[in-house]
């Protein structure tokens, strides 16, 4: 009876020292995308639109 109370009261001792630690648990910065300034259409439409009005005066023109 003794051999059980003694590995009883072994085996409730060794279970709490694994319980947890001593040591900080580590947390990880959180991550932050930055979203960039959307470009707009309208300068993607003026580079052709201007081409287009120079041919058409160089064509007029002769």
């Amino acid at each position: 009876m003794k051999k059980l109370v003694l590995a009883a009261a072994l085996s409730a001792a060794a279970s709490t020292a694994f319980a947890g630690n001593l040591s900080e648990p580590v947390i990880e910065a959180p991550v932050v995308v930055e979203e960039t300034a959307a470009s707009s259409s309208a300068a993607g439409v003026w580079v052709p639109l201007v081409l287009l009005a120079i041919v058409a005066a160089v064509v007029a023109a002769d």
